[in-house]
């Protein structure tokens, strides 16, 4: 018998092109206009497209049970229908629109899949109570262990539950051509169904798929993107004093060795969980929060930007109740623009596979100071970022940062050599391009 020692290759997903400076923008339409509709989402398209965003993520778009109801308006994730619109947003027609406008401005569309549970009242509880997971009484059950009430979770041991769902998919995509879905509670529906639901989608067209999860293996076979969950949660720790600066490096170091780097994994200081429970961006992260989004931008990582952000996310926005993004111009939308256009001008800060890894330069204030570069033989981008809330001197190892530069934003140039130290202010963050 002779053995394989070939390297296998498991990850199959292919990234297409246009995710190579992709930028994830999370809408809620119900929040997102005054007239919480899509028409109100479509007003909104050109200067999402001038903003940079590549792909619009729709949240859930499906009538939302009534039984065990949160709120007035309810969970958009209690899903009572997967085949029709909620009518607060208008009608198929007007979702047809909406794509097709998005398109027009070559923004890709997605939208929001709960295959995990559905509504109390949904259809399918009566016509095929069979695809429910039950209690130790024989009853239907939310999630364990989630204070989720208003929903009732599905058995994917039942196979026509699995076909009803990918069928229900398809559907989406056949007839109004969307771009994909960000799935919901990825990891608590088995792999392989979504291996399944990839082969059929693909057989449509190649479809974008964002896992609300954090899993390697989901990159195999069937997922694009998944959540960078850590990420989010080491800065969160990292603004607030609760962490050593290590813990940055050790998800960065994990991310280049534990996974593969075709893996789009999503950057975000923000999205409708943390807005709704746990505050505003700058209630999560201070005086930290421009540098944390710069991180996100000009890191490893695909950004996400949360609807109303680059207003300033004045607000925690109700998640059961109306409640609609106060517009406004504001820095932090100035500072997302500036950073995706420098991102989707070098090549070196594209996304997975299109653009280089992180090399982090070694520095002398380790504790404090987060300093990488992202080359190639044409181009060098050198970030440093005070991740502390004192002003600190700074200098750094070299050869490998060495070059000429260009501030970023102020375009002023500088020599960087084994001499050079800068003065950062707390929490400041410096960009140079070469």
């Amino acid at each position: 018998m002779t053995s394989n020692y070939q390297p296998q290759h498991l990850y199959k997903v292919e990234q297409p092109k246009w995710t190579q400076y992709g930028v994830i923008y999370q809408i809620n339409t119900r929040q997102f206009s005054r007239s919480g509709d899509f028409n109100g989402v479509i007003e909104h398209l050109d200067r999402l497209a001038a903003l940079g965003v590549t792909t619009l993520w729709i949240m859930p778009i499906h009538p939302i049970g009534e039984v065990n109801r949160k709120g007035k308006l309810g969970s958009p994730y209690a899903v009572k229908d997967y085949l029709e619109i909620n009518p607060e947003f208008g009608n198929k027609n007007d979702f047809k629109k909406l794509v097709d406008e998005a398109h027009l401005r070559h923004l890709k569309v997605i939208i929001d899949w709960v295959p995990n549970h559905s509504a109390w009242d949904g259809h399918l509880v009566d016509q095929h109570p069979q695809w429910y997971a039950k209690d130790y009484k024989g009853d239907f059950r939310p999630s364990p262990w989630w204070d989720w009430s208003d929903i009732v979770e599905f058995d994917y041991d039942q196979v026509g539950l699995r076909e009803y769902m990918i069928k229900a998919m398809c559907y989406w995509v056949n007839a109004f051509d969307i771009d994909g879905f960000r799935c919901d509670v990825a990891g608590y529906v088995p792999n392989d169904f979504w291996v399944q639901a990839r082969q059929a989608l693909d057989a449509i067209k190649p479809v974008f798929l964002l896992a609300e999860w954090e899993s390697r293996d989901l990159h195999e076979q069937a997922f694009n993107m998944t959540y960078g969950w850590s990420w989010n949660e080491t800065l969160h720790e990292l603004a607030h004093g609760r962490c050593s600066l290590d813990r940055l490096r050790k998800y960065y170091s994990w991310n280049e060795r534990a996974w593969p780097k075709s893996a789009l994994r999503m950057t975000f200081v923000s999205n409708h969980d943390k807005n709704a429970w746990d505050g505003t961006q700058r209630e999560q992260f201070g005086d930290a929060l421009e540098a944390c989004i710069a991180l996100s931008v000009l890191g490893e990582g695909v950004p996400l930007i949360h609807n109303g952000q680059e207003a300033g996310e004045s607000k925690r926005l109700a998640f059961f109740e109306r409640d609609p993004i106060h517009w406004q111009t504001h820095s932090i939308g100035d500072l997302y623009r500036k950073l995706i256009s420098l991102k989707k001008s070098k090549s070196v800060l594209g996304n997975g596979n299109y653009g280089a890894r992180m090399t982090q330069i070694p520095n002398t204030k380790m504790d404090k100071v987060f300093s990488f570069v992202r080359y190639n033989k044409e181009e060098k981008v050198f970030v440093i970022i005070n991740f502390s809330s004192e002003a600190v001197s700074v200098s750094f190892e070299p050869p490998l940062f060495e070059a000429n530069y260009t501030h970023w934003s102020s375009k002023e140039s500088r020599v960087f050599s084994s001499d050079t130290t800068r003065k950062l202010s707390p929490w400041q963050f410096e960009v140079w391009v070469s």
